[in-house]
């Protein structure tokens, strides 16, 4: 099994100077790009609406990740309560909108991680991890001393603040944000934040800084690296082209999720283009767009 990089970062002092760091922002809260200013540590909460305990929806063994991270045994997810977006056709927005879930101290959390551990899961997957980052850290520190060594993958809407993830440097070995739009008026329309596509692009620039591209073991597991996730929205919304685009000039060896599973939910009949789902059509210019631009390991995609 890969070491994974934390390992390190505890061993040295880093990890513990790091989630210090992480918690000196929640006085005056800017863990994600909306810099709330909101003095979390008493209590008062901003646009992701949590203070300074994060709160857990579920946990599990999923096996319906990407196969570089469900493997044969599964992925370790644990699903964060609330989110820095407030994406209208949230597919989970009982959870990200609605607050579905309990609040758990750090000591639960790490007890989480290795109980994900100790079922065999490949990774421990930390879904919407982006407002509670130094509640990770905090965990972490506890895990580490009680035998985690599992990969952590950041699992986000990739609306990530880039002096946060150089912070989170050594953290996390797998970095998998979604890349939603690359256009700033359906961004602020959807999601709320019409600076989005500029700060996404940046954000993982800076992943892939820190990792590069995804590696695999030789059965197929990943262990390290970037992998980029784009739900395609009805009619080009979200601008794809663009957004495959600027993966193709990131990295063509990019592990690209291009998914076909957007359905209207939650207040998505508030805009028009998103009240019918993404037709077949539309899916597979997306793919055979992104191979023109020579991106080859599109997941779940036959290679031509």
């Amino acid at each position: 099994m890969t070491r994974p990089s934390y390992i390190d970062l505890y061993e040295n002092g880093r990890l513990e100077q790091a989630s210090q760091e992480l918690h000196g922002r929640l006085s005056h809260c800017t863990l994600c790009p909306h810099e709330c200013g909101v003095d979390r540590i008493r209590g008062e909460r901003g646009r992701c609406k949590t203070g300074i305990l994060p709160a857990v929806s579920s946990f599990n063994a999923h096996f319906g990740e990407e196969a570089p991270l469900s493997g044969r045994n599964g992925s370790g997810t644990i699903f964060f309560t609330n989110c820095n977006l407030a994406c209208i056709y949230c597919q989970n927005y009982d959870i990200s909108q609605l607050g579905q879930g309990q609040e758990v101290s750090f000591e639960e959390l790490a007890s989480i991680m290795l109980r994900l551990q100790n079922r065999g899961c490949h990774n421990i997957n930390l879904v919407s991890p982006t407002h509670v980052n130094h509640a990770i850290a905090g965990a972490l520190l506890i895990a580490v001393a009680r035998g985690l060594r599992l990969p952590l993958v950041y699992n986000s809407g990739g609306y990530d603040a880039v002096d946060v993830l150089k912070i989170l440097e050594g953290v996390y070995d797998i970095y998998m944000p979604d890349f939603k739009y690359m256009d700033p008026d359906a961004a602020g329309r959807l999601s709320g934040a019409d600076d989005y596509p500029a700060v996404a692009a940046a954000a993982v620039r800076e992943m892939h800084r820190q990792v590069g591209d995804l590696k695999l073991t030789g059965s197929g597991i990943a262990v390290r690296g970037l992998l980029v996730r784009h739900l395609v929205l009805p009619q080009n919304i979200a601008a794809t082209d663009r957004i495959i685009d600027f993966i193709a000039s990131l990295s063509r060896d990019t592990y690209f999720n291009i998914m076909d599973q957007y359905r209207p939910q939650y207040r998505a009949h508030e805009c028009f283009e998103l009240r019918r789902r993404t037709t077949l059509a539309e899916y597979d210019e997306a793919v055979e767009y992104a191979r023109t631009r020579g991106l080859a390991r599109i997941d779940g995609a036959a290679v031509k």
